[in-house]
């Protein structure tokens, strides 16, 4: 269990609003270094300007998560500057929809390259880090939080690509907690799974590539990108109380992070699907009248 966080360093990507924003803020009122990560340089400088001002250590980088170069660099940046760190919050991504079968080829590589390949490279550079300080350090404590979502857990229709790329959040998330309990007792990590929380991501498209700008979307995409902006922009539960919920499972050691427990109703069903190997339920069941909007709107000429 970690219960004192002052002085402790903290790399965040996706630094510049949502998830990783709020969690930067309550790290800066405990006294925490932060590292801020985004690719997105106003939000960057904002967010740097605002922790500052509050009188946090910053070390602000423009990083794109999916590339493996950048990421390195970040990770010698942040062994010079800080040391090892003692929390990686592996927040970064960008939201995506549609039929599985209408995404491109881009769509899929920008999808995968921020969502899984950002936590992938965040996990594969500073966990070693991480674990040398605690070889060193008996008195260290590190944790690691990789940012999945509800989508993790279930599979809802029309939005196949973001599912793929949180299920393997999710899976990534269970095996380094099972790894790092094989090494040791001084390094431990948790997966955040939100549901539907006003953070932007449902702008993603903001900081897609200019190719993919260029890229005309599907009608399926379209229907996707305004249910999400609906849902998202309904959410009642804020970023800053999911990250104080961060913290707090943090400080517990506890694995498993929802924003939303009233949901894992629809998660039991899925695995009960499983266990019995029967067809999966429609995810609707509960609003019929959503699914029959859904198909209305695709099956329309």
């Amino acid at each position: 269990m970690i219960k004192d966080f002052k002085d402790c360093t903290a790399v965040l990507t996706g630094a510049g609003s949502g998830f990783g924003l709020e969690c930067a803020r309550i790290g800066a009122r405990l006294g925490m270094k932060l590292v801020l990560v985004d690719v997105q340089q106003d939000a960057l400088d904002k967010a740097q300007a605002e922790l500052e001002g509050h009188g946090a250590q910053v070390l602000a980088r423009r990083v794109d998560v999916s590339r493996a170069d950048e990421m390195e660099a970040l990770a010698l940046a942040v062994q010079e500057r800080f040391g090892a760190p003692h929390f990686v919050f592996n927040n970064a991504g960008v939201g995506a929809g549609g039929l599985v079968w209408e995404n491109s080829v881009r769509d899929w590589e920008w999808v995968l390259g921020v969502n899984v390949w950002g936590v992938i490279h965040g996990v594969r550079l500073f966990t070693p880090m991480m674990l040398e300080a605690a070889r060193r350090d008996p008195a260290y404590r590190g944790h690691i939080v990789n940012t999945a979502s509800m989508a993790g857990l279930l599979t809802p229709p029309n939005m196949g690509i973001y599912n793929v790329s949180k299920h393997a959040v999710v899976s990534l998330t269970e095996t380094l907690y099972q790894d790092l309990r094989l090494v040791s007792d001084q390094v431990s990590a948790s997966v955040l799974c939100p549901f539907f929380v006003p953070t932007g991501i449902s702008q993603s498209h903001r900081n897609q590539p200019v190719d993919l700008k260029d890229q005309k979307p599907t009608r399926s995409q379209l229907i996707g990108q305004a249910m999400s902006d609906k849902a998202v922009g309904s959410g009642k539960v804020t970023a800053a109380e999911v990250a104080q919920k961060v913290f707090d499972a943090i400080a517990a050691d506890q694995f498993y992070i929802y924003s939303h427990p009233q949901a894992l109703g629809s998660v039991q069903t899925r695995l009960e699907d499983v266990v019995q190997g029967r067809n999966p339920t429609d995810p609707f069941s509960h609003k019929p009248e959503l699914g029959e909007q859904l198909r209305a709107a695709l099956r329309a000429a």
